[in-house]
């Protein structure tokens, strides 16, 4: 079985033991929140980044998104701008 099947766990114990740093997995899952990712870096990422500290951080991110909206929200409404 390839990697890149359905129900292979031998790929995904190999991912798992990936080192790439979390710093490097921010940064991947920073740019996947902007949409822009050149495919050379793509491809290192794919290559390195541990696939459990991709869903920690895009986790992260998501959170820190919503809370940095609802926040803004409420500034804008409170300052009375919005009405």
């Amino acid at each position: 079985m390839s990697e890149l099947e359905p129900g292979s766990s031998d790929g995904l114990r190999e991912a798992a033991r990936r080192r790439g740093s979390f710093l490097q997995t921010v940064k991947a899952v920073a740019w996947s929140f902007f949409g822009v990712r050149k495919s050379t870096d793509y491809a290192q990422d794919v290559a390195h980044i541990n696939p459990i500290h991709v869903i920690v951080a895009g986790v992260l991110a998501g959170i820190a998104f919503v809370v940095g909206l609802v926040l803004l929200v409420r500034w804008i409404v409170g300052s009375g701008v919005a009405q």
